[in-house]
């Protein structure tokens, strides 16, 4: 079976967590080793869930002075549902 890219996008996260079985994996990482945006995707997917896990690794540290106040109360809006 062919992977696409638009698969690729939908694997990443089982891809990242090992939980792909052994013949999805290698075909996954086939794709890898033709496709250089989908190397560049991925790179950017782990950057961005580093990202996500460091900003929420203190959740009692003060918001910084340089957020707009708008954006603040956004969010919080948001995650109240």
């Amino acid at each position: 079976m062919v992977l696409y890219c638009r698969e690729f996008v939908g694997f990443l996260d089982d891809y990242l967590g090992g939980k792909l079985p052994p013949e999805r994996r290698a075909e996954f990482e086939a794709h890898l080793a033709v496709c250089p945006p989908c190397v560049n995707y991925l790179k950017s997917y782990q950057q961005t869930v580093r990202v996500g896990k460091a900003a929420f690794a203190d959740p009692d540290a003060p918001v910084p002075s340089t957020l707009p106040e708008e954006l603040v109360q956004a969010i919080l809006k948001a995650t109240r549902g």
